[in-house]
């Protein structure tokens, strides 16, 4: 089905709920963001491990593997990190609070399940915590091949109920309301998260020159609509090259090795294509 003739700009992410009863929370500062969970007695926060700021003494916290996650084990730890989850309690008598931080230099997003057809697709890693019935599992995008040149849209996260739930972006974040039909390229590591509506389908972006002198992501992710799709300016892994090229940079002359290493990158790069081309063949 062809696009529509006119596009709907980017815009500005809203946090908004239609739920009556939220749970108060505050999320602080402006970059590498804290997030503030008030807790009433009995009232619990499911967060990713290691995300834990600070809370109140009467805040007690368990972390254990979900068992919707206990048969992917393997399989999680062939492809990254085994996804545990930190469950957080309120045993006190009297309201408790928590504060929850980003892993890195990102911000927070609210995002109210019930309004998104009760699940969403986000990039693995972004998830954060969640309040009330959300449940979270990694699933793997339709083409998977091209993923083994990066982590970015190879294995993602399925956050699904009718709680709130909370993910991080780096940079800027916008969304875009996707038409039937319509289609969307975006560096497969600036996409965040979007609705299950939403067909995602990778890309090779172009020739590996693009990728080693240009600083560009291998692969493009190419969404087709109806739906809504969220996009960050500042994925983490530019953030950790421009740190990398830094770092390196002035003692690049003074490392006899660097050479060395230098072709030892194109050498596997090269291994990986043909490896690449001959399963695309058969």
């Amino acid at each position: 089905m062809a696009a529509p003739a006119l596009s709907t700009p980017f815009q500005p992410y809203v946090y908004q709920s239609p739920q009556a009863v939220v749970t108060p929370f505050q999320i602080l500062g402006g970059e590498a963001q804290v997030l503030q969970i008030m807790l009433k007695p009995q009232e619990k926060v499911t967060a990713r491990t290691g995300s834990m700021c600070y809370m109140s003494d009467a805040v007690q916290t368990e972390t254990n593997v979900p068992a919707e996650n206990a048969g992917n084990v393997i399989w999680q730890w062939l492809f990254g990190k085994v996804d545990a989850i930190s469950t957080y309690v309120n045993n006190g008598t009297q309201d408790g609070y928590i504060g929850l931080g980003a892993p890195s230099l990102a911000r927070v997003l609210p995002i109210d399940l019930a309004v998104f057809g009760e699940e969403i697709i986000c990039q693995r890693d972004s998830f954060l915590c969640s309040i009330n019935d959300v449940s979270v599992s990694p699933v793997a995008t339709r083409r998977a091949r091209p993923g083994m040149f990066g982590g970015e849209g190879f294995m993602m996260q399925k956050l699904v109920g009718r709680g709130l739930a909370f993910i991080t972006a780096g940079g800027s974040i916008i969304q875009k309301h996707l038409a039937r039909g319509e289609v969307l390229v975006v560096d497969a590591g600036c996409l965040v998260a979007m609705t299950t509506s939403v067909e995602l389908e990778l890309k090779y972006a172009g020739p590996l020159k693009r990728a080693f002198f240009g600083g560009e992501n291998l692969l493009h992710a190419h969404l087709t609509g109806p739906g809504v799709v969220f996009v960050q300016s500042l994925p983490f892994f530019r953030l950790a090259q421009k740190i990398a090229r830094a770092v390196t940079a002035p003692h690049v002359r003074d490392n006899p090795r660097f050479f060395l290493q230098i072709a030892i990158i194109f050498f596997v790069a090269y291994v990986m294509v043909i490896s690449s081309l001959v399963l695309t063949e058969q």
